[in-house]
This record gives structure tokens, sequence and C-alpha cells, in this order.
């Protein structure tokens, strides 16, 4: 018998000692991306030039702005961008901050428009250029130094330096906790079941991968469909379920609704052997999770509503169900969930080839991809807001953004399996098998056009994970009725969106299922936009389309086995 060859464990092995030194980043496919932009850009005499120019250019307006900087009044060459708030701080507008502001704003427009529009560059290359680009220049703004950030100077000339030997102080407690493995400051004032995760219920099914609960009712009668809440394998559930005020799932019980929740296991190396894929997350989560519900509300369809990742697997279950003539939904709600990728945002700078290649070693030697580094992609793609304003506030300015229960459940991270995560990235990401009509369920391709219950899409404005126009794109896909809504916020605060917090909108269209395609764009502007909560919107389209109230199901179903086994949240939302 010949002997096992031994080149692929040697390759994942030498790949995945590289990981630590790039932080998982496959250096290979930066240095495709970057040689196929330098190499265009050296055979394009005319883009040189242009380039060429506008640094004379830029060098000639900046002179001249430096030369009246002195004077308050005097025109800026260059305006921030509608999101950067860097320069916001009135002191920006004084000498020599003005001048250096400008300076740095002339530079990020010089290296924007090198990087883009270089003829010859593929789209994701010139992405990833563009990308790597910008984050080099942020690491360098005047605003994350001493001495060229007005508003840090003049707090350090006010308190004498105490605001430095402040910020010192919580980045030395910031080292430690992470050198520990341990979870940012204040986050111990929001643990899981005392101060967040408190809405009564009962884990009434448990299987290796999920535990289910169905949480106790507060009203004296109930509407007869039951809702399934599918959250993301990447999350914990209890985003969905944070403190009493801001709390989905209490919001729905509390206005008669029997709601039942999955809650997925934090896969460990442990784990790794199970060898489980996204077939058995949508057979084991969603579909047993289904058979549970259905039991313990008989003979009642089923509003299911997923988030995120989970959007997207109860998405492939309901087609899956339409197509075998399975109609035990009763209407579908998908909250930032892609179903078609080819336009998934900057999360796809993150995903080719050679990335998911690299991933896979990673997530091969360990049996997970480790939360932190899932972490790190979503920081580094709103790093402003995420990394360095954050530099900002606590290291310069030495002060502590006050912990809440939303950043508390963020630092509350969840690995990812294997083989399973492997097969998400590239059926989606790489190949779009489910909006191409290629993705398999039980050896037979699903087509979400099969789906006929009607349908609930939400995207929210400011998501880097989701985008909407991404989420959007369920429309050429479907034929049912869809209400489409477009809500203030991003993937996280979008969603936990309660009523009654001020500065809240969103718009709202239905697309009846003989309707006609409208983009995007043309949306935005036929939509009717509204102020407040989608919430109450939604909570008015779920009771559209549910039967009246009526008498309190059971806590379970105890004659089919199904006996409540320990109280809410459960033990799974509590593995680290």
């Amino acid at each position: 018998m010949s002997a096992p060859r031994p080149g692929p464990i040697l390759d994942r092995w030498a790949h995945t000692q590289l990981s630590p030194f790039t932080q998982g980043i496959s250096t290979v496919s930066l240095r495709m991306a970057f040689d196929d932009w330098a190499s265009h850009l050296a055979m394009n005499p005319a883009e040189q030039l242009k380039l060429l120019q506008l640094g004379v250019l830029s060098a000639q307006e900046w002179a001249h702005y430096a030369a009246q900087a002195h004077d308050q009044h005097c025109k800026p060459c260059i305006e921030p961008m509608v999101h950067d708030t860097r320069f916001s701080h009135p002191g920006w507008q004084a000498w020599p901050f003005n001048a250096i502001s400008q300076a740095f704003l002339l530079t990020q427009q010089w290296w924007q428009e090198a990087t883009t529009g270089v003829r010859g560059v593929s789209p994701h290359h010139e992405s990833v250029v563009n990308f790597a680009a910008r984050q080099c220049l942020d690491m360098v703004s005047p605003a994350n130094f001493v001495l060229t950030n007005p508003e840090v100077w003049q707090r350090t000339q006010e308190t004498m330096g105490a605001n430095l030997r402040q910020g010192f102080q919580n980045w030395l407690e910031d080292a430690q906790r992470w050198q520990r493995g341990q979870p940012p400051a204040g986050t111990e004032a929001y643990q899981v079941g005392q101060q967040v995760a408190i809405t009564p219920g009962q884990v009434v099914y448990r299987n290796h991968l999920i535990e289910l609960i169905q949480y106790a009712p507060t009203t004296d009668q109930v509407r007869p469909e039951p809702v399934l809440i599918v959250p993301s394998w990447i999350m914990k559930y209890y985003i969905l379920d944070l403190s009493p005020h801001n709390s989905l799932i209490r919001f729905l019980v509390d206005q008669g609704h029997t709601v039942f929740a999955m809650s997925w296991v934090n896969p460990d190396s442990d784990d790794r052997d199970l060898d489980m894929d996204m077939d058995d997350y949508l057979r084991m989560g969603v579909m047993d999770a289904l058979e549970v519900v259905c039991a313990v509300v008989p003979r009642q369809k089923v509003h299911a509503l997923g988030y995120c990742l989970g959007g997207t697997l109860l998405a492939i279950a309901a087609a899956a169900m339409a197509r075998d003539a399975d109609d035990r939904l009763a209407s579908l709600t998908l909250l930032a969930a892609q179903t078609d990728f080819t336009e998934p945002g900057e999360l796809e700078l993150f995903i080719d080839e050679s990335q998911v290649a690299h991933l896979e070693d990673i997530m091969w030697d360990r049996g997970y991809l480790d939360s932190s580094q899932m972490a790190s992609a979503f920081q580094w793609m709103n790093s402003n807001d995420l990394i360095w304003s954050r530099l900002l506030k606590h290291y310069l300015l030495g002060e502590r953004a006050p912990m809440s229960d939303l950043m508390a459940w963020n630092a509350d991270g969840t690995r990812l399996p294997y083989r399973m995560h492997a097969e998400y990235l590239r059926r989606m990401f790489l190949n779009n098998d489910l909006a191409s009509g290629r993705y398999p369920v039980h050896g037979k391709p699903v087509a979400l056009t099969a789906i006929q219950c009607p349908i609930y899409a939400l995207g929210t404005v400011r998501d880097h994970v989701a985008p909407w126009r991404s989420v959007h794109k369920l429309h050429l896909l479907t034929n049912v009725d869809t209400t489409f809504v477009l809500t203030s916020g991003g993937h996280n605060v979008g969603i936990v969106n309660p009523p009654g917090v001020p500065g809240r909108s969103f718009q709202a269209l239905t697309r009846p299922h003989d309707g006609a395609y409208l983009d995007p764009d043309v949306w935005l502007r036929a939509a009717s936009r509204h102020e407040g909560s989608w919430w109450t919107h939604w909570l008015s389209w779920l009771q559209d389309h549910s039967g009246e109230a009526g008498p309190l199901p059971n806590m379970g179903a105890p004659d089919m086995g199904l006996s409540p086994l320990a109280d809410a949240p459960g033990h799974y939302v509590l593995k680290k």
C-alpha cells in the first residue's frame, strides 16, 4: 500500500504557523492584488501623468491655503467626506491644525484616485488595494497623535497631562485583559441570564447543535401562529434579547405572540471531529427546531424570522420546504440577510480563493475559526468608528466610553466550525450557489422562486456586513408579496431598534407578487418614510398575517417527550 501524500497536511501546517504573523490574512492574496494594480499602472503612461498632475495641483492648492490659514474664515480647499467626523472639532479650524488636516485630506484624495479606475485591474484587486491604502492612511491620520490633534493637545494642556496618564492606564488594563483572554472592562455588568437574556422561558429541546427556548407568555391570549427565531451562528442569540427595554423577544411576547428562539452551540476544538456541514446546520438547526415548534403548537403554521446568516439559512430551508410541498411557514422575515452574494460589500475584500484556502488551513488546525479573527475583519471594515475613534477616546483623551448591553454582547464572541464555515464561504461568497439555483438540499438544488409565503425583508443604512443593496437583491429571486424595509443604523444597532428611541427612522414599500422590480435607487425615491422604530411596522405586518388571539399553548410537549430541560437562557449561550 502506498504511503499517504504528506503534501496537503504539510502545506496546511506551514500556513498555520504563519497565521499569527499575518493576522489570518493571506499575504499571497494581497500580493496578487498589488501586483495587478502596480503592473497595470506602470503600463499606463496617461494614468501616471494624470496622477502627477493631480499631485502638483494638490500641492499648489495646499500651499495657497497654508499661506492664508491663519485666517479661520479662509475657505478650505477640500472637505472631508460626509461620514468622516475626525476633523469636526472646532480646534481643527485653527492654525496649524487646519493646514495639517487639509494636507491629510488632499493626500487621501490623491490615493483614492491612484487606487481606483486603473484600466485592466480586476474589480476585486482594485477594491483590495483601495481598502489597504485607506487603512494605511487612517493609521497615520493627524487625529491619532497628540501633537497634531487640537482636541487632545488642548486636553493635555488643561489637565497637565492627566489625560495621557489615564490613557496609559486604560491601555495597560486593556492589554492585560487581552493577554488573559478576558472581555473588555465593564462587560461584567452585563451577565447573561442576570442583566441580559432574562426574558422568562424554558429550553424545551436540545441536540448537539442547538437549544430551543420557548418563552413564557405575558398576555392572557396569544396569536395562534408561533414565531421561530433563527439567529446567526456567528453571534449569540441574545442580541435579540438584551435588556428588557430593547429585547425584540420580550417585545413580541408582550404583544401576544408565542416565541421560540434557537441558541446555537459555541463549538470548540473538541467538536472538530463531528464534521458538521451546512446540511447538518439546516437539518439539526432549522428543521429540528421547526419540528419541535409544530409539536408544541400543533396544526398551526409558523412565522419564521432569520437574522444575518441565520436568515440566509432560513431562506434555504424555506426554498427546500416549498420545493417539497411543505407548507408549514406562514411568513418569512429576513433581517440583514443576504441571498445573493455578488455584491456583499467590503466583506468581499477578505474572501477570494487564496483567502478562503488560507482560512481553511487555519480552521483545519484548530477545528474552528476564532471569534477574534471574525471580529477583527468587521472592525477593519469600519475602522474609523471601531478602532481609531476608540484609540482617541480611551488612550489619548483618557476617557472610557460607558459599556452598554450591546457592546457587552459584541464582546461575547462565538467560534465558527471548520467544515460548515468553509462550505458557507465557498458556496455563497465564491460560487453564489443559492442565487444561481445550484445550492443542493438532500441532493437536489433549491430555488428561492419556489417560496410561497409572504416575505418581510429588512436592510440597514450603514451595514458593513450585509449591505442593504445586496439584501435588496431578494426582489430578483422571489415572486411573492415582499415588504422591504430600510432602517437607520448599522448591522446591529439597526436591528436592536426599540420604539421610543429618538432619531430612528425607516422607509418601507411592499411589492405585490406580480409587481414590477424597482432597482435600489428607484426604491429609495418610491418608499414612504416613517419616523420611529421598524419594530412597530413589522408587528403590524405580522399581525396582519396572523389569526385572532386564542388560548395559551403548553410549555413544551411532555406527551411527546419535549419537557422543559432548563430555564432560559439555557446552557449553550453560556459557553465561552
